[in-house]
Formats: C-alpha cells, sequence, structure tokens
C-alpha cells in the first residue's frame, strides 16, 4: 500500500475543512465525508466504516461499501501533477555577462540590484516597482533576469531560482516577488504561511484584506483609502507569516485600470502623466500608483477579510458572509504553504476571521464603513 496520506481537518459552520498533504489541496467536505476520511487515513476497514455508514443512512450495506471504496481510490490515486520546468540541459546554465538594463531598487535601506537582459524581460517587472529606483549602486543583493532557448531564467544572488516559459509569465513573477519578501523580511519560504491575491490596508495597528475578482474595483477601492489617510501594506501580493501570522508589507505600487482615472484623477494628478502599460495577455491597461507606506518592514494583524465590489448606483451594503463562500474565494487565488504545521496555522487563522461582503456606488460611504471596519463598530 502507498504511503498514508495526510490530512487536516477543521470543522467550520456545518462543513469540514480538508486539507490534503500529498497534493496540498483544501476541500470543503460534508462532515460525513470527512469523518469517513479520517477513519480511512486512521486504517480503519472499508466493510467497518461501509457497515456504520449502512446503518447510520439506512442504506444497503453494498451502497455504502462501494462508496467508501470510491472514496479510497480517490483517497490514494496517483498524483499526476508534473512540474518539468527545467530539463538536465540547464543545470549548468550561467548568468550572461552582459545585460541591456541594470536597476537598482532601494527598499527602506536594502538596495537590490536587478539586470534584465532585454526591455522585454525588464517589462516583467518593472513597472510595479519604478517608484523604488534609486542612484545607489553599492546593493546588498543581486537579481538577473534573462530569456534562453525560450526560457525565462530567475538568478538570485548568483543561483538558479528557476526557469519559466511564456505561458508561465505569472509563476515567475510570483517567484520573483516570494525571492524579494524574503530578502525584506529575512524569512525563508517555509517561514511563510502563504500570500493572497489581495488587497491589504492599515490604519497603523492591524490590517484589512480586501478581495474581489478583476474589475471589481478592489485597487481603485484602495487607492481612495489610501488618500484618506489609511495605508497600502500591499497590493495584489501579499504575504502572511508563519510565526506572528500577520501581513507584511510589499513594496510594489497600485495597479490602475484606465477605467479607474476619472474617479482617481482629481485625488492623484500625477497619474494625468505617468506611463501607461498595456498588458495584452491580460486584457488590460493599468498605470502605476505609488503607495504611502514609509516603512516596507511594516506587519500587522489582520482579523477581517473583505470581499469588495463596486456596483453602479448600488446603496451601499456590509453585511457578513458565510465563512464556508469566503474561504472558497480565497484559496484557488492564493500560494499556500505544502508544510503540515504551517497549513494547520493557515486553518486556524481562517477560522478566526470575520468575512464580509462591501458593494457599494458611493466613495464617502465606502470609506465611512471602512473606517467603522477598523473601529469595530459594526
Amino acid at each position: 500500500m502507498n504511503k498514508q496520506p495526510q490530512f487536516l481537518y477543521k470543522g467550520i459552520e456545518d462543513k469540514t475543512l480538508t486539507w490534503f498533504e500529498n497534493s496540498n489541496e483544501y476541500l470543503v467536505l460534508e462532515n460525513t465525508t470527512a469523518a469517513i476520511l479520517e477513519q480511512l487515513s486512521n486504517r480503519v476497514s472499508v466493510k467497518e466504516i461501509a457497515k456504520k455508514l449502512s446503518e447510520k443512512l439506512s442504506i444497503p450495506i453494498d451502497k455504502t461499501i462501494d462508496f467508501v471504496l470510491n472514496l479510497e481510490a480517490q483517497l490514494y490515486s496517483p498524483q499526476t501533477k508534473t512540474n518539468p520546468k527545467i530539463v538536465n540541459d540547464y543545470r549548468d546554465l550561467k548568468i550572461p555577462k552582459t545585460f541591456e538594463f541594470i536597476k537598482y531598487y532601494k527598499i527602506n535601506d536594502i538596495v537590490f540590484k536587478i539586470s534584465f537582459a532585454h526591455e522585454l524581460e525588464m517589462s516583467y517587472v518593472h513597472p510595479k516597482f519604478a517608484h523604488l529606483e534609486s542612484k545607489a549602486s553599492k546593493y546588498q543583493n543581486e537579481f538577473a533576469v534573462f530569456t534562453n532557448h525560450n526560457y525565462l531564467f530567475l538568478f538570485v544572488d548568483g543561483s538558479m531560482i528557476g526557469g519559466w516559459n511564456r505561458q508561465e509569465i505569472h509563476y515567475f513573477q510570483g517567484k520573483f516577488s516570494m525571492e524579494l519578501i524574503q530578502k525584506i523580511h529575512q524569512k525563508e519560504e517555509k517561514e511563510w504561511m502563504g500570500v493572497f491575491h489581495a488587497s491589504a490596508v492599515s490604519n497603523g495597528k492591524k490590517a484589512i484584506l480586501f478581495l474581489g475578482d478583476s474589475g471589481n474595483g478592489k485597487s481603485t477601492s484602495l487607492a481612495l483609502l489610501q488618500a484618506h489617510g489609511f495605508t497600502c501594506l500591499a497590493d495584489d501580493f501579499v504575504p502572511m507569516d508563519v510565526a506572528k501570522k500577520e501581513i507584511y508589507s510589499f513594496p510594489a505600487a497600485i495597479s490602475i485600470k484606465k477605467n479607474s482615472l476619472e474617479t482617481l484623477l482629481p485625488i492623484y494628478p500625477e497619474l494625468a502623466t505617468t506611463a501607461e502599460y498595456d498588458f495584452k495577455r491580460l486584457n488590460k491597461i493599468v498605470r502605476y500608483l505609488k503607495p504611502n507606506n514609509l516603512n516596507f518592514f511594516a506587519h500587522l494583524p489582520c482579523k477581517e477579510l473583505v470581499f469588495i465590489k463596486y456596483e453602479k448606483d448600488a446603496a451601499l451594503s456590509c453585511k457578513k458572509i458565510s465563512k464556508i463562500d469566503a474561504f472558497e474565494q480565497l484559496v484557488p487565488d492564493s500560494w499556500l504553504s505544502p508544510i503540515k504545521e504551517n497549513a494547520a496555522i493557515f486553518l486556524d487563522w481562517f477560522a478566526a476571521l470575520n468575512c464580509y461582503q462591501l458593494t457599494y456606488s458611493n466613495n464617502e460611504k465606502m470609506i465611512e464603513t471602512v473606517t467603522n471596519l477598523f473601529d469595530n463598530d459594526l
């Protein structure tokens, strides 16, 4: 028999959140199904499980045996996911001797030297970090980004981190950002609980996580809140650590879509002359707004999750939502640590969250509502 899979279970509302170690996947299961999985993982026989299930549900035992066997087959099915990113031919790949572009970025007192072979490689990184560009040339960390045989490669301090094909640019950008936060906050990858595709807003004492599908106004809301005294901790890439279970700052600029300019130009006139980027593969045109964060070492607790949505002419609505619904929206867009201990911490952290849906059309009312959320007046 295969190695016994490991699971984690967390009962929330009337369901069980289940983590599978062999795939690092989370599923929302009915309590009965989760209980069967737990018994199988504890080596209780199929016949014994089926018998109890048959008695409990008044179902013929042959039906419950089939159900448990199918569940067991899924449980022990081999993982077919492969990751053929780099073939052996690249083991001895060397960093090029010349680069077309060399940039220096200063994050607090840390200087990064990042070399790009060509303008295309630079376009994957520079727009989000242009506000950090520095004339300082004395650096502590060195990144190199270049293409070889149609693969995009990332080296950090002389060591190869990985290679990605043209369809995997977003994976490269995620890994680049992960390497960056490890250097900024002096934490290894195993010390991070997860990274969320969200926006993190702070009042200086705690953070709130804002989530929403593309086009729902997440970054626009963040820009509006920033203009009214709140701090942008992170946009799009929001890291959380294991030890403190806190949201950590990430220094990327706020991504502003073209259709948000009319709302934001009176507040941020600099957007009128900011460079515009047309990301055809993402089907969006954006400009970048400098975050108002003065301390990129900052980290704060987070106990609220808000799914935010701008909807024309909508009356303001802010109400608590099912944690199960929130979980099913949060997890697919997140990177979550595959380490069992970290997964357990994530489940405990999530179980203690307050989850809201905030829909609005009036900016002032949205800002007032978020202020009340920070003050726990909702």
